[in-house]
């Protein structure tokens, strides 16, 4: 790296940094005033905020080095389906936080279910996402692609020192800002990153001429063969029920949708993200890998951050530096405080005690979890491939996860109890299915483990408490606050 590439990435850093402080300043909570102040902005993010946000929480180097990394056309297909995600979201799920008024995604199964219990769990096995797969995995990603595109030796020592780098940044912006701080720089950050992604892509192109002859058919073709990443028969099972569970139940996600004055607010940024995400996103996390794959080879994740690193010019190739690291901080500051609102609210306040400073109790979960995450790098250094890592590895949470919320919301007289069995196996079985059996692709394993937990959760409903559960649209009405 030279000195204009670092003079470049040092400024915009920091004009992002100093441009979020104008912003929030004398807005910034100070802990004491209760978690909606310091977790939802107080109810004050503009609708704009709440879409760069949602975009830039999501789009990091899982999916930028991730997706590239298999330099084929299908990964777009990830992109698709969260439109649809982020549709249900946006006419399904927010009318019902708002209505309940939630502050986080798991108070609503509280308020359902009419117990804490099964609130704490859902908010454990969130935590545990968290921590053991989305932070170590966008340290690991944002560190390959920052290293890959100056030409610096990729190896476990030089990620590791990357890594400590981000997560001490992208924690401070966690503490010392709440969520106001983090949705403002998500969305400074992503007019950038997104304007010069599409930069990358046409100067992608650009390279070759616009010829893409020579690359293999399946690298190009949106159908999936059987042993492919996504197989076309995957896009009729599993695939709506990922993008359902993590862009409608996802804490780091909704979270930035709670945090509206209002829903119609709410709404119009969720579309807005929802409209960048179906004309934007799925030509950057594809057409550089696939470019990459005629110009390199089959280079898998370092594939990004070289083509990045030779098309753009020196001053450019630091401004791109810049903003995927921006984008790597904002998506893990954005876990760090999702992950904080979890804890404080779902299980410290709930079986400890009200805390007398948010802040100070969010900031060493945030610590706390930063250590970890890094302790877990080389786990994900090790891999083949980090996008089909972390989704295998999330199947294990998130279609149990995503039952407790079907059953709550179809179904009448179910007890807690029921839905807690109908998780834990599902969190089993999945674990079976994907790393012993694998009878079939990991995404139709999601289908059937999502089936089986409500299966489970309604029949022992039955068996273990009496119970008939009741076929209802929006489930049980809200029910008192449980002790």
């Amino acid at each position: 790296m030279n000195l204009v590439q670092i003079a470049v990435f040092v400024g915009i850093t920091a004009l992002i940094a100093f441009a979020t402080y104008l912003h929030c300043r004398g807005k910034l909570s100070d802990g004491h005033s209760g978690e909606k102040d310091y977790f939802l902005a107080s109810g004050g993010l503009k609708w704009y905020f709440i879409a760069g946000s949602i975009t830039l929480t999501n789009l990091s180097t899982d999916q930028l080095i991730g997706m590239n990394g298999n330099q084929m056309a299908l990964l777009a297909w990830w992109e698709f389906a969260a439109v649809a995600g982020l549709l249900i979201l946006t006419f399904v799920f927010l009318p019902v936080y708002y209505k309940n008024n939630c502050t986080t995604t798991t108070e609503l199964l509280q308020k359902k279910y009419n117990d804490k219990h099964i609130r704490a769990l859902i908010s454990v096995l969130f935590l545990f996402g968290n921590l053991f797969i989305f932070l170590p995995a966008i340290l690991y990603g944002g560190s390959l692609f920052l290293l890959s595109m100056v030409q610096l030796d990729t190896g476990l020592e030089n990620i590791l020192v990357v890594s400590v780098i981000l997560a001490a940044v992208g924690a401070a912006y966690a503490i010392f800002g709440g969520l106001r701080a983090v949705a403002v720089s998500d969305t400074y950050s992503g007019i950038l990153i997104l304007s010069l992604a599409l930069l990358v892509v046409y100067l992608a192109l650009q390279a070759i001429d616009f010829d893409l002859t020579g690359i293999p058919a399946e690298r190009l073709t949106l159908i999936g063969s059987n042993d492919s990443p996504i197989p076309w028969h995957t896009l009729l099972t599993g695939m709506i029920f990922i993008q359902t569970f993590y862009w409608s139940t996802n804490q780091t996600i909704t979270q930035r949708a709670m945090a509206a004055p209002d829903i119609k607010e709410a709404q119009k940024g969720v579309l807005a993200a929802a409209g960048i995400r179906l004309l934007i996103v799925p030509a950057i996390v594809v057409i550089p890998g696939i470019v990459s794959y005629k110009l390199y080879g089959d280079v898998g994740d370092a594939a990004y951050g070289q083509i990045v690193g030779d098309v753009l010019p020196v001053w450019l190739s630091g401004a791109f530096a810049a903003a995927l690291a921006a984008a790597v901080l904002t998506t893990f500051n954005s876990i760090l405080n999702a992950s904080a609102a979890l804890y404080v609210c779902d299980i410290h306040e709930a079986y400890v005690d009200r805390p007398k400073s948010v802040a100070k109790l969010s900031a060493i979960v945030s610590i706390a979890m930063s250590v970890l995450a890094l302790a877990l790098v080389p786990f994900f250094a090790s891999q083949e491939s980090l996008i089909n890592t972390v989704q295998e590895l999330y199947g294990l949470l998130s279609m149990p996860i995503l039952s407790a919320f079907i059953v709550c919301l179809l179904f009448k007289n179910v007890k807690a109890g029921a839905a807690m069995i109908g998780v834990v196996t599902g969190v089993a079985f999945y674990g079976f299915w994907s790393m012993i059996w694998q009878p079939a692709h990991y995404i139709h394993g999601m289908a059937v483990t999502l089936v089986l937990s409500i299966a489970i959760a309604l029949v022992m409903n039955k068996l273990a408490y009496g119970l008939t559960p009741q076929f209802s649209l929006g489930g049980a009405d809200t029910a008192p606050e449980a002790a």
